[in-house]
């Protein structure tokens, strides 16, 4: 319940606290005392609209803060903590707004910074505010579903169909993925078994290119020493040697050696031993030949399969060690393809069987709404004749549509009104007027009590028009509502403050000079008396408007 609201520099008021409890709580005060100025506030706490025509005048900021005594359980704890917001379960709730005189505003929520549409979403669980023109609960035709399932007690229904509903459409998506990839694949037919087959001929390896590069830098190194080699061996060892001209050379010079000695012998050595280290290179360059690492034949091979992997690279557009990820692909597509038929008539067959078992759960939850809407009718309507409506009747107009398949069931929902016999029914909002709209609403909501009702309910002078015999039958049914839930009333009929647990006197009175402030103030028994002894007599209070006071509380 709202336990506290707290106001700061808005409008008329300056600086205002007030203690709220359960049960059925009044506001009362002359016309201009600043009634609506409060439920602003509350609204503006609540997430609505900013507007900085609320900052109170000479003021840079207003900001009004509400305070909720929640129960531990309460949903409004799971949203928070599906927000990130931190909050305690034995601690309250608290909503805070600040509205600046540049019309910038700021929300928060437990301190914490909050959007004004994370306010909006927190407090449709907490308050609701109606009154003879009411904008939330009534407008809404979704939430006429979701207050008939509440009242039926359907819940668990309504999630069972939601439940079907979304596996019925994931077994429709599945199916119409499937379809799609298999006409794809049927179009491309040709295509993917002549890519197959290549690929699967080429038959090519993960790190298969790498491999193969490495091996054609290696033997074109080879390539290029064995060249230098053969040179070398065709110039020491060819026809075009010069060992045997210089052996010959030191032949003749070894036999002239004795003709004139110490002469030749350095040269004939020199030349000896030069063919020595000639014989020693024949032989280191022959051998270096005949183990060099290259084989001419098995370059070409190599270079033959790379660069056919790179032209089928280039040719599938994918890198050269995607290829046997790509045959695999392939290969896939293919078996799918054979196999389409038949997967295709299995999520068929799945897709039929949960749209069918959605059917029977959305047409078995349409009758049970069916019931729930007879007996909120029932329910409504013997509210209507002591609220002077007895010539009225309260319809819920239920469509149903087995084509208009939703996460909700196959019902639209819709509260409609008849406001006398013989004339045309249609949506409440649209055929009542303000008066009996309110009336409607309050008999709508206290049917609904204990079932779909936010914990908090404001009504906004809803008593408007009436008096009497009507403004009691109001003031008890708002008493009757508060045995459920709390409730807050602004009203101007006697009748329906001496009802109250709680009366608050909103009045205005002059502060600071000439300015203007609101005030609320809680009041005691003799001054409720006074209170509603001038809510019977106006201006002049009389002592009859006293004794009528004082039987309006006993018998409230």
């Amino acid at each position: 319940m709202l336990s506290q609201l707290s106001i700061r520099d808005i409008v008329l008021i300056e600086a205002l606290d007030i203690d709220f409890s359960k049960g059925l709580s009044v506001l009362t005060g002359e016309t201009g005392a600043g009634k609506s100025i409060l439920l602003d506030a509350l609204s503006m706490a609540l997430g609505a609209r900013g507007d900085a025509s609320l900052v109170r005048h000479g003021a840079s900021h207003g900001q009004v803060t509400a305070m909720f005594d929640l129960a531990p359980g309460h949903s409004v704890r799971k949203l928070l903590e599906e927000s990130g917001i931190d909050a305690d379960p034995g601690e309250p709730v608290i909503l805070r707004r600040m509205q600046s005189s540049d019309g910038r505003t700021r929300g928060f929520v437990n301190d914490q910074p909050a959007s004004a549409s994370l306010l909006r979403t927190i407090a449709r669980n907490l308050v609701e505010i109606h009154g003879q023109h009411d904008d939330r609960a009534l407008v809404d035709v979704s939430t006429h579903r979701e207050l008939l399932d509440a009242f039926g007690g359907l819940k668990v229904e309504v999630g069972h169909v939601a439940e079907l509903y979304r596996g019925w459409k994931t077994a429709e998506r599945l199916l119409a993925e499937y379809r799609a990839k298999v006409e794809e694949t049927s179009r491309e037919a040709d295509y993917l078994k002549a890519s197959y087959e290549e690929l699967s001929a080429l038959a090519p390896e993960p790190g298969e290119e790498e491999v193969l590069a490495e091996r054609r830098a290696q033997m074109m190194r080879a390539e290029k020493i064995a060249s230098d080699l053969a040179e070398a061996h065709e110039v020491l060892s060819g026809q075009a040697s010069p060992v045997p001209h210089i052996a010959s050379l030191l032949r003749r010079l070894e036999r002239k050696a004795a003709e004139a000695p110490g002469l030749l012998e350095e040269v004939n050595a020199s030349l000896g031993s030069a063919l020595d280290h000639l014989a020693d290179a024949q032989s280191r360059i022959e051998i270096a030949v005949n183990t060099s690492d290259f084989d001419p034949h098995e370059l070409e091979s190599v270079e033959e399969r790379l660069f056919a992997l790179r032209a089928a690279s280039r040719k599938f557009n994918v890198a050269v060690d995607e290829l046997p990820a790509l045959a695999v692909q392939f290969a896939d597509q293919l078996a799918e393809l054979d196999a389409g038929e038949d997967r295709l008539r299995e999520l068929e067959k799945t897709a039929t069987e949960a749209r069918d078992m959605y059917d029977r759960a959305a047409a078995s939850l349409s009758e049970a709404r069916a019931k729930a809407r007879d007996a909120l009718v029932a329910a409504v309507m013997a509210e209507l004749p002591d609220l002077k409506l007895e010539r009225a009747e309260f319809i819920v107009q239920m469509d149903s549509d087995p084509q208009q398949r939703s996460e909700e069931g196959i019902d639209r929902i819709e509260f409609w009104v008849r406001t006398n016999p013989g004339t045309r029914p249609g949506p409440m909002m649209k055929v009542a007027s303000g008066g009996e709209l309110s009336r409607f609403l309050l008999a709508l909501k206290v049917a609904l009590a204990d079932r779909g009702s936010a914990p908090t309910l404001v009504f906004d002078e809803i008593d408007t028009g009436v008096g009497g015999a009507v403004a009691d039958a109001i003031g008890a049914r708002l008493a009757r509502l508060a045995d459920k839930v709390q409730v807050l009333s602004v009203t101007h009929a006697p009748q329906v403050a001496a009802r109250a647990r709680t009366h608050y006197l909103i009045s205005k009175a002059a502060s600071h000079g000439e300015q203007v402030v609101t005030s609320v103030a809680c009041m005691g028994d003799d001054e409720r008396r006074e209170e509603i002894a001038r809510m019977l007599a106006g201006a002049t209070i009389t002592d009859e408007a006293r004794a009528a006071a004082a039987q309006l509380l006993n018998a409230g």
